[in-house]
């Protein structure tokens, strides 16, 4: 970044709060030992220091999005698949909300076109890819056709 980084994003990103969600290999897992409303490792000032989080990754995210566009050499991926009513959408406007839109791009699949279905079900998912120095977001995949 011209003038050096943003010193928000030099505070040390905590990622302490994903060890409580986190599976290991060969851990038994019981979806039931989890309250669907739990504030987890957040406590009472949960959503305060969540969006403090937030601030720090989208900062973050956006040094990365402007070293990413300026080597051209990689694009990145991002595919979120959920049900409707799941929060994609939600997800992608909050995280993405900092990120330089001429470099990011979101792609959704819906119903297949005329055109669409005169190719392979992999066809679509390919031209939407992303450029190099670009990120691309799929709003579902293939998953659900495949």
């Amino acid at each position: 970044m011209a003038g050096g980084e943003n010193s928000v994003v030099k505070q040390k990103f905590d990622t302490g709060f994903a060890e409580s969600y986190t599976v290991r290999k060969g851990a038994r897992f019981r979806l039931a030992k989890f309250a669907c409303n739990s504030a987890g490792p957040f406590g009472t000032t949960g959503k305060q220091r969540a969006e403090g989080l937030l601030g720090i990754a989208i900062a973050r995210l956006a040094q990365l999005q402007e070293r990413l566009a300026a080597q051209d050499r990689w694009s990145v991926l991002l595919v979120f698949q959920g049900m409707d009513g799941s929060g994609k959408d939600s997800l992608m406007s909050r995280v993405f909300a900092g990120l330089n839109p001429a470099g990011f791009q979101v792609t959704s699949f819906k119903a297949p076109t005329a055109p669409e279905l005169d190719h392979d079900f992999l066809w679509r998912h390919q031209l939407a890819l992303p450029q190099r120095g670009r990120i691309g977001v799929f709003n579902r995949s293939h998953y659900e056709e495949t």
